[in-house]
């Protein structure tokens, strides 16, 4: 057991922890305490030569106390300037082993110097000498705590003297000397626990350094890891320019509803280690289904766009059965896009947010246009806040058309801006501006009054359908405020549609589900709109309390040049009339496009071929128009 305690001490003293924590850890302690040691020696010094002066020759007491004075001064001046910033971690190695071997250094000279001073003086005077290396030596030794070499050498050193005393002093001076090694041998042995717990801390604070800063299911650099290194790179003195990309997965929040948790860790670990196969860049995770990317300036976005968005959109075989996923990419570039952490993530989000709207699955860079856009989102913004909602909000209606009975069957509230600071304002940007603020849980119950309002108007069999965001279904207040409303109104929940789109379904699929249940239950009608567009739409139909589909315009816009968009179309009419829901089909503008609807089987339409939403005022003298050919409509 001794030996293996004593192999253990030799263990420590001789280790020389290279990393970089340790470094630091190292430089910063001696930082404090470097003043205290080459103060300790130069008073000490001038103490010596104080008691020798006069008795020995002037050139034993001048010379070695400007050299050792000299050496004190330059060091602590180097010292001090690192108490304002710290050196590189090169520099700090460098100082650390200066400081080392010049500890040594002083600790031969010191007691070489004291030594041949004795002979000039009697016992007091060598009393002094070894009163004042008894001082100098547990200092020095103390004040290297963390360099157990330095002080295991000094400890090796002080030996020298002692049996010098020993040798030719007297008893007084014997027990002195004793003493003096069994205090400096003390010091080291302290040293030596004191030493084993600062390792200890370091290595846990390390640890823990590491856990703050690293995303515990990726192991990648996480959040915080992230805005740190951008602003490492953003110090940096030579203002080299480099990109911030956010990376958001596509269709990865209907894996965790279709496989489970456990199922999307093993495709977000998957994700890391495609990121990192890449060697693309300085890669974290964000958070969720988000990553984080930083490349230097002359790297080729869109070639890493492509690897990325190419090697994400490859299937993740699971034990569960394989998911498939997608992704898409905004870059920001500094500085040209901002200088700031915040501000470029801001922009490359905004860049993120325009890839997943206008090309999904690929990589968009921050531009000069994207510039605009933000500022005048901002300005939306700014105007949104200071609105009278209830006042420059209003609604107009567009119908929803039976086209074998050739009747209105309901009209579809649609929300409308005319803003007394920056004039009309089209939904598409105040109804984003307004989830992004919140502000659309203030103004969704206002909106929805009116629409109540106008119902009430409406003859008996004219249903009023509306628009539900995503903040609204994941508000369990929101839906309580809704339900509110309805009962308060009188009218009969049955005349209500809330629609709701894909994406505000898939944020959170659990909370939506309860939320429609909760207006299922007053027998309000659910439409899921926009269908067709997104990655799980077929499959989630079946798990929601939906009582129609709204097949998304974007089928009609092709129906005249691609077939597949009128098989897609049938095919939906077909599930929907397996599964006893009702189909509407939106963007229908021309006549043809009509007729090849009711070939597939479609009944009710909506679009500009019928009417365009018109104010309120205008819906009870609105007459359907029979389109051209009316006759082909009847037979």
């Amino acid at each position: 057991m001794a030996l293996t305690r004593f192999h253990s001490l030799i263990d420590t003293f001789s280790a020389r922890p290279d990393g970089a924590a340790y470094t630091i850890a190292r430089y910063r302690v001696l930082n404090r305490q470097v003043l205290v040691l080459y103060t300790t020696i130069g008073s000490n010094a001038l103490g010596l030569a104080h008691t020798y002066y006069g008795a020995a020759p002037d050139w034993m007491i001048v010379w070695p106390l400007a050299i050792l004075l000299g050496l004190c001064i330059v060091r602590s001046s180097l010292w001090v300037k690192s108490l304002v910033s710290l050196p590189p971690l090169d520099t700090m190695a460098k100082r650390l082993n200066a400081t080392t071997h010049l500890a040594i250094v002083l600790s031969i000279i010191l007691p070489v110097w004291a030594f041949s001073l004795v002979p000039y003086g009697g016992l007091p005077e060598s009393m002094i000498v070894v009163f004042s290396l008894t001082i100098i030596m547990t200092v020095s030794v103390q004040c290297l705590l963390q360099h157990p070499s330095a002080a295991v050498s000094i400890f090796i050193i002080t030996l020298v003297p002692a049996v010098y005393l020993i040798i030719r002093g007297d008893t007084l001076l014997h027990v002195m000397a004793v003493n003096y090694v069994l205090l400096v041998g003390g010091m080291v042995v302290v040293q030596y626990f004191s030493y084993c717990d600062f390792r200890r801390f370091v290595g846990l604070s390390e640890e823990n350094r590491r856990l703050a800063f690293t995303d515990y299911l990726t192991d990648l650099p996480n959040r915080r890891a992230f805005f740190a290194e951008i602003e490492r790179r953003a110090r940096r003195r030579s203002g080299e320019p480099f990109h911030v990309g956010l990376i958001d997965l596509d269709g990865f929040k209907p894996v965790n509803d279709s496989f489970g948790h456990r199922a999307g860790d093993a495709v977000l670990r998957e994700v890391a280690h495609r990121l990192k196969a890449k060697e693309i860049g300085w890669i974290g995770r964000l958070g969720g289904d988000e990553f984080g990317l930083i490349v230097e300036g002359g790297a080729d976005l869109a070639q890493i766009g492509r690897r990325i968005c190419g090697g994400l959109a490859r299937p993740f075989p699971l034990r569960e059965g394989t998911a498939q996923i997608g992704a898409s990419i905004g870059f920001a570039r500094y500085p040209d896009a901002a200088t700031s952490p915040e501000m470029l993530l801001e922009r490359a989000d905004f860049a993120l947010y325009h890839a997943k709207i206008h090309q999904r699955g690929t990589a968009v860079s921050f531009a000069p246009e994207h510039e605009e856009r933000l500022r005048d989102i901002a300005m939306i913004e700014q105007a949104l806040r200071r609105a009278d909602l209830a006042a420059e909000f209003d609604l107009h209606y567009q119908p929803i058309i039976d086209t074998v009975d050739h009747r209105i069957e309901a009209y579809e509230a649609l929300a409308r801006w005319n803003s007394p600071v920056i004039g009309r304002v089209s939904p598409a940007e105040f109804i984003l501006v307004a989830e992004q603020t919140g502000l659309i849980r203030d103004l969704t119950p206002i909106l929805f009054g009116k629409a109540l309002a106008a119902l009430r108007t409406w003859p008996e069999d004219v249903r009023l359908s509306f628009n539900l965001s995503a903040q609204d279904i994941a508000s369990p207040a929101s839906v309580a405020r809704l339900a509110e409303l309805v009962v308060a109104s009188g009218l009969d929940p049955g005349r209500i549609v809330f629609e709701v789109t894909e994406t505000g379904l898939m944020r959170d699929l659990v909370e939506a589900h309860c939320s429609l249940a909760t207006l299922k239950e007053l027998g309000i009608g659910i439409a899921l709109d926009d269908f067709g567009t997104g990655y799980s739409s077929f499959s989630y139909v079946h798990r929601l309390p939906l009582d129609r589909l709204k097949i998304d315009r974007s089928f009609v816009i092709s129906l005249g040049d691609d077939a597949t968009s009128l098989s897609i179309i049938r095919s939906i009419v077909d599930m929907s009339r397996n599964l006893g829901l009702h189909c509407v089909v939106e963007g229908v503008e021309t006549f043809d496009q009509m007729l090849l609807l009711r070939s597939a089987g479609c009944r009710s339409m909506q679009g500009y071929l019928f009417s365009k939403p018109m104010p309120e005022e205008a819906v009870s003298g609105f007459g359907l128009v029979v389109p051209e050919h009316a006759e082909v409509l009847a037979s």
